[in-house]
C-alpha cells in the first residue's frame, strides 16, 4: 500500500487480491482490485492483457510446502505475463537473504550469491525465473530486501522484542544486520519501476552500519526501554528458536550506492536512529 500512494495520481494502479475481503480496501484507496491467486495460475490469465509495470512483492511459500527449492508462485506470474507482446517492466522484491553469511565483509550487487537457508534458495530461484523473463524484451529488476521496519507496521519495530527482553548476541559473536525503513522501500521500488535498468540487481538499505546488539541497544535507549541481555553464541543456541538463530548467523554490510546513483533515492531516513526517533515519539 506505501508503493501504491508514492504512485497515486500519476497512473492507473491495479493490486492482484485473493481476498475478496480486501476489495472494497482497494477501491476506497483509489486502486482497481484484480482477483486472483498466485497459488492458481489460471486465475492470473488478466495479467497478460492489462498490466504494463508490474511490481511483485509476494514471498514463495513456506517451508512445509513441497516445492521447498523452488517458487511457483514467480513461476506463475512470470508465465502469465509472458502471454503480453510489448515491452513492459518487472521489478520483484527478493531478500539480501540470498548473500548468505559473508562474515561482516562488504556486500555489492555483484557479489555471488551463496544461500544457507531453503527461503533464501527459493529466493534465487526466484531471481533466476525474473531473469529468465527478462531475456524475452521485458525490463526486469531486482530488489534485495534487508530488514523492514516502520511503526505502523505490525513487528516493525524492535518494541515487542525489548518488551519480552529477548537476548542478543554478545559482542565478540555479534553480526552485522541491515535495515530499510518501509516508506523508503516504497519509494525504491516506485523508482525501479521506472528507473531500474534491465536485469540490473538493487541492495535496497539505508546506510546503517550496526551489528545487531548495538542496534536493539540504540532502539531501547530511544524508546526509554532496559537494554536487551546479552548471551554467548553457544547459549543462544540452546535458548533461542531456530528461525530466529539463522538471523543471528549470517553477517554482512550492504553496499547501497547502486541504489542512490541509478535510482537516484534520497533516504528519507538515512539510519535507524531517524526512523526509530519516529517511534519514540509516538510512545
Amino acid at each position: 500500500m506505501r508503493a501504491a500512494r508514492q504512485l497515486q495520481g500519476r497512473v492507473n494502479l491495479m493490486a492482484l487480491t485473493s481476498s475478496p475481503a480486501r476489495l472494497e480496501e482497494l477501491r476506497a484507496a483509489g486502486i482497481t482490485p484484480l482477483v486472483g491467486n498466485l497459488d492458481e495460475a489460471a486465475s492470473l490469465n488478466r495479467l497478460a492483457g492489462l498490466a504494463h509495470r508490474v511490481l511483485h512483492l509476494a514471498p514463495p511459500p513456506t517451508d512445509k510446502s513441497t516445492q521447498w527449492s523452488h517458487d511457483p508462485r514467480t513461476l506463475a506470474i512470470t508465465r502469465a505475463l509472458r502471454r503480453r507482446t510489448g515491452a513492459a517492466a518487472l521489478v520483484y522484491g527478493s531478500t539480501s537473504g540470498v548473500y548468505g553469511d559473508c562474515q561482516g565483509d562488504w556486500v555489492s550487487e555483484a557479489t555471488p550469491v551463496q544461500p544457507h537457508t531453503p527461503r533464501a534458495v527459493r529466493r534465487v530461484d526466484a531471481e533466476t525465473q525474473i531473469r529468465f523473463w527478462g531475456r524475452g524484451g521485458g525490463r526486469a529488476s531486482i530488489l534485495r530486501i534487508p530488514g523492514i521496519y516502520a511503526p505502523d507496521r505490525v513487528g516493525g519495530t524492535p518494541k515487542d522484542r525489548l518488551l519480552k527482553r529477548t537476548p542478543v548476541l554478545q559482542p565478540a559473536d555479534d553480526v552485522y544486520t541491515n535495515h530499510i525503513h518501509a516508506d523508503d522501500l516504497a519509494r525504491a521500488c516506485v523508482a525501479a519501476l521506472w528507473r531500474g535498468r534491465a536485469q540490473r540487481v538493487y541492495n535496497v538499505n539505508d546506510d546503517t552500519q550496526l551489528k545487531m546488539g548495538d542496534y536493539f541497544d540504540l532502539a531501547a535507549d530511544l524508546m526509554g526501554l532496559a537494554r536487551p541481555p546479552r548471551l554467548s553464541r553457544s547459549n543462544a543456541t540452546e535458548s533461542l528458536p531456530l528461525m530466529l538463530l539463522s538471523f543471528m548467523s549470517e553477517s554482512r554490510r550492504l553496499n547501497n550506492q547502486r541504489l542512490k546513483k541509478e535510482l537516484r533515492l534520497n533516504l528519507h531516513y538515512p539510519t535507524v536512529r531517524e526512523g526509530l526517533c519516529v517511534q519514540a515519539s509516538l510512545l
